[in-house]
């Protein structure tokens, strides 16, 4: 059975997150990658960040609908949600932007069930961790190259 050391790509390519979103997107574009993962001075693991939450800088901002009764206004909608969508709209930095709730698994993970959780929740890279420092990516172009490798 194949696990995820066996398809791994290392070293890994990974920003921090005080970068800009300038060097964000050329590493995006330098690489032909989509995911990147976020790492803190030691080499761990604390994010990710996509083309996907790069693009969402471009993209319109929805102001939430409020009612307003004498002096107070109510939100009919998430403040919050409002607040994180406008830190991304406006961010500087891969801070500003990245997700902080990342799954991740390790080099012993079989490869079924990384292919499990890329169809089902949509992933298109997952870090690979060793408690949790950072020591690999596995993308689904890895997947497919397994596939391709003589057995």
């Amino acid at each position: 059975m194949l696990k995820v050391a066996d398809v791994m790509t290392t070293p890994v390519i990974s920003v921090r997150k005080e970068q800009n979103i300038r060097e964000l997107a050329e590493l995006f574009a330098r690489h032909r990658i989509s995911s990147l993962p976020v790492v803190d001075e030691e080499g761990r693991l604390i994010g990710i960040v996509t083309e996907t939450d790069l693009i969402e800088q471009d993209r319109n901002l929805h102001i939430p609908t409020v009612v307003s009764i004498f002096d107070w206004v109510i939100y009919l909608e998430s403040d919050k949600k409002f607040e994180r969508e406008l830190k991304k709209v406006t961010g500087q930095t891969v801070e500003d932007i990245y997700t902080a709730e990342v799954e991740a698994v390790t080099p012993e993970t079989p490869v079924s069930i990384v292919a499990d959780m890329m169809s089902s929740k949509k992933i298109h890279a997952i870090p690979v961790v060793d408690g949790d420092l950072l020591v690999g990516m596995v993308a689904r172009i890895d997947l497919i190259r397994s596939m391709i490798q003589p057995v």
